[in-house]
């Protein structure tokens, strides 16, 4: 045991001297002692104490030769290509090619900030590619797992390494603060792992796992990527090896049948240069783009950590194109204020029979409106039970109704909503959502196209999201009021209820696991009778407290 730790002390005097491969040659001897000494229960904690030091000694050395690097421009990444490779370099020859393409056409855009990040921070340049597997170079891109950005930041890691997130702003999605993020982390994994295969792989599937794995391999001596290769998840497992086909693509484009020569082309025309502004009001991306003369798409990626394409209503450092910047700060007051913070949100609880098309129908919203604010895709439906946000805005003047044309009776909504105003005569205006079109705004508020056209000095029909249209009858003509007819949809509660009473019968109060055949064989009547009593349809809910007319 002495004469390993007298070999350890020489070892560290040649490591000093810079002759790496006799140190390296030492502390395989004094890890050799090492095995072969044998004792008492304290010479076998000694022996664990040097096997952990002798290893830790190791890793040490090939952190600070083979695997690190002086100045961010020499490979640290070892470049091999075996079978595993070659099967990723064919799918992006076929499958993937699109993919691979397109991604490589978008990491134009982005690359120069990454590199200049990973030189100052003297990591491999080749993890510039990095975003390539991860996110396709996408800013915006979301996985199943809910990481999010061109890094694939989850919350819990994203907040580990800075990146903060409220109502307004997410930093994942911003380019320079997540890449500075990416770099902590992979710092982080690569000195915990040694080389950077496996810091890859324990960047995919996480650091616990990894050395879980590792663990589970019972072997003293420090492991490689390779060596854990088959353990690994098999997501990790193909990770890393589509990252080094990545690598050996896009250095010998050529010999893997691609010609990115175009897309270097079309893109060098994009810039990532900009100026900052402190501007203290919300205004929406899309408006200072329309104002400075400048591109939105360009402003969105530059302000992409923006949760709503919204700057907040407090003090926030605005990325400006630098050829926009004057025309910007000469009309920065003209620039209307976006009330983001006028929408509300309520809870609703899905009810048995209940869609999200019934839903939509109750909030008078569009079923993607209330999918965006749930993060739900079409594909997946939402299940009874279950707890949704349902976004209100306080400038929609009209009554929220039920399917049943009733006022909502929630607390949410009656401090929320406004209320449609008696008066006929009042004028009332609509702020244009996504999806809105004429016709059905002239449904539902019992218009003619050409009278909203009329009010609103329209000469197409397309309208834009955001755009403030004026809906009520007190725009129009005398004449034109008595024309037209009531909607349906945005009656008044009282309306609603002298429509109920005109087939008044028996009134019931629905309860929780009630639904119309319940309630149909309760009273000895019909779906259809109590549907058309209540001016519902068979494809309608119904919820908890509505009243119900039975004849």
């Amino acid at each position: 045991m002495e004469e390993a730790l007298e070999l350890i002390n020489e070892s560290e005097a040649y490591w000093k001297k810079g002759d790496i491969e006799i140190a390296l040659d030492i502390l395989d001897q004094a890890y050799a002692l090492v095995l072969t000494a044998n004792g008492n229960a304290d010479i076998a904690r000694q022996k664990d104490d040097l096997r952990l030091l002798i290893s830790r000694r190791i890793l040490a050395m090939y952190s600070a030769t083979k695997f690190s690097v002086t100045n961010g421009k020499a490979s640290q990444i070892p470049l091999v290509l075996n079978e595993d490779i070659e099967k990723e370099i064919r799918s992006f020859q076929t499958g993937e090619r699109n993919f691979f393409i397109q991604s490589y056409r978008r990491s134009a855009f982005y690359l120069p900030i990454i590199l200049r990040e990973l030189k100052r921070a003297g990591l491999p340049l080749e993890l510039a590619w990095l975003p390539l597997v991860e996110s396709g170079y996408k800013i915006n891109a979301l996985s199943h797992a809910r990481a999010l950005g061109l890094w694939q930041f989850i919350p819990s890691t994203g907040y580990k390494f800075g990146l903060n997130r409220n109502e307004w702003i997410d930093e994942r999605l911003d380019l320079e603060k997540s890449t500075l993020a990416a770099i902590a982390y992979l710092s982080e994994l690569h000195g915990m792992f040694g080389d950077w295969l496996t810091a890859l792989a324990a960047y995919n599937c996480g650091e616990g796992r990894l050395l879980r794995v590792i663990s589970a391999q019972r072997i003293n001596y420090f492991d490689r990527f390779w060596d854990l290769y088959h353990q690994l998840p098999y997501e990790t497992a193909r990770y890393v090896p589509r990252f080094l086909a990545t690598l050996h693509i896009v250095n010998d484009p050529k010999k893997y049948g691609f010609d990115f020569s175009n897309e270097e082309e079309s893109e060098q025309k994009i810039r990532y240069t900009y100026d900052k502004v402190v501007v203290n009001k919300s205004m929406r991306l899309q408006d200072i783009a329309i104002y400075a003369e400048s591109s939105e798409e360009t402003l969105n990626i530059l302000n992409a950590e923006l949760r709503h394409k919204v700057t907040p209503n407090t003090p926030y450092e605005l990325k400006i194109p630098k050829e926009a910047l004057e025309k910007f700060l000469a009309i920065q007051e003209s620039i209307p204020k976006w009330r983001i913070n006028a929408k509300k949100v309520v809870r609703h609880r899905i009810k048995r029979g209940e869609t999200i098309e019934s839903i939509a129908r109750m909030y008078n919203l569009s079923p993607r409106a209330i999918r965006e604010n749930n993060r739900t895709s079409s594909k997946k439906p939402f299940v009874a039970g279950r707890l949704i946000r349902v976004p209100i805005n306080e400038e929609d003047t009209f009554t929220l109704v039920s399917s049943s044309g009733e006022p909502l009776k929630t607390p949410e909504a009656d401090s929320n909503r406004r209320k449609q105003p008696d008066d006929p005569q009042e004028i009332i205006k609509y702020k244009v959502k996504a999806n809105d079109n004429l016709s059905a705004l002239a449904k539902r508020f019992a218009l003619s196209v050409d009278e909203i056209k009329n009010m609103n000095n329209l000469r197409t029909a397309v309208l834009k999201t955001g755009q403030v249209l004026v809906v009520s009858k007190g725009a129009l003509k005398t004449n034109d009021i008595e024309a037209a007819k009531p909607s349906k949809k945005i009656a008044s509660g009282k309306a609603a209820q002298a429509k109920a009473g005109a087939s008044s019968g028996k009134e019931y109060i629905v309860k929780n696991g009630d639904n119309l055949s319940v309630i149909a064989k309760k009273f000895n009547t019909s779906v259809v009778s109590i549907t058309q009593s209540n001016g519902l349809t068979e494809k309608d809910s119904i919820r908890a407290g509505q009243r119900l007319n039975i004849n």
